[in-house]
């Protein structure tokens, strides 16, 4: 079922478990996804980044994540992640995406919230969600990970955030508070006590980027302090290669006896992921709790459609 991130994560901030966004550059990384999410029986949100479309540009993969999303048995947001320009946002918003983070982060503050601003009442008009970032998450998605300098002064301020949301109305909120993209050089130091702050400063739900390689005792008590959102990509990424190396066994080998390792090792590790995040079970505390929410988000939506191609 395909469905925009306030019908997965309002449910998650109200009950106190994370939901993960794991990002599907291929085919395989998809159906793992998928399946882990249909076997344990959680909201997911599965899409990519701008910065990983040399590997699987935006429309191609729209091609299979939006169908695989609409028959699947659970709720699924098909997500944009770091979209880093208005044009990119407005693709994956026209492709059909139901979620986009326009981040706007390493931009001055005033420049951040006029430019994400702008960019929800879009999205909005499709009937989609929007995630802005305030302060800097280090590392680059996909890439490497933040280095050993001090990162504190650019962790997210409340008070800011507060007048972030209020005035960008955001569905979500990336904050900054000692995780980094990519691999770490060091282990993270998590501000835990700042995510607590925050999520009692603000209403909409937090996220929490560079969730790869945090230990489970991280993920649980920042999703305790406030966290609805983890985002995962590493992890997975690194466990279909390493399933692929283990299925190469001599040359006699082809893609197609790969394929099926990779798919079996990225839905282990998200579903290990969802077990720690306490999201199994929970695919259908979404936000539409009736037929006549359902119709009403539906109308919605097709109105907003048909005034965005007048």
């Amino acid at each position: 079922m395909l469905v925009n991130m306030n019908e997965v994560l309002l449910p998650a901030k109200k009950g106190k478990y994370g939901v993960g966004l794991f990002n599907a550059v291929n085919l395989e990384l998809a159906r793992g996804i998928i399946n882990a999410a249909e076997q344990t029986g959680s909201p997911v949100i599965m899409g990519t980044a701008e910065v990983l479309f040399p590997y699987g540009p935006l429309e191609e993969v729209s091609y299979y994540l939006l169908p695989m999303a609409k028959k699947a048995r659970v709720p699924v947001v098909i997500h944009l992640d770091h979209g880093l320009k208005k044009e990119t946002c407005l693709k994956a918003l026209e492709l059909g995406f139901t979620s986009i983070m326009y981040d706007c982060s390493a931009d001055p503050y005033e420049e951040n919230v006029k430019k994400v601003r702008e960019m929800a009442d879009i999205a909005h008009s499709y009937g989609a969600t929007i995630e802005g970032e305030l302060g800097h998450i280090g590392g680059t998605e996909g890439g490497a990970g933040a280095d050993e300098t001090d990162a504190s002064k650019f962790y997210t301020d409340p008070e800011q955030a507060k007048d972030f949301v209020e005035r960008t109305k955001v569905d979500a909120l990336a904050i900054a508070v000692g995780t980094a993209h990519g691999a770490y050089k060091l282990p993270p130091k998590l501000d835990f006590a700042r995510i607590e702050k925050i999520a009692n400063t603000i209403d909409v739900p937090l996220v929490l980027h560079g969730g790869s390689g945090l230990t489970d005792y991280d993920f649980k008590t920042a999703i305790e302090k406030g966290i609805s959102k983890v985002n995962i990509f590493t992890d997975i990424n690194i466990a279909a290669v390493e399933a692929e190396f283990r299925a190469f066994t001599d040359m006699n080998k082809g893609l197609i006896d790969l394929i099926p390792a990779a798919v079996e090792a990225i839905k282990k590790a998200c579903i290990k992921k969802m077990e720690l995040f306490g999201s199994c079970g929970k695919a259908y505390q979404t936000s539409i709790h009736s037929t006549d929410d359902l119709v009403e988000r539906i109308t919605k939506e097709v109105l907003a459609h048909l005034a965005n191609n007048k």
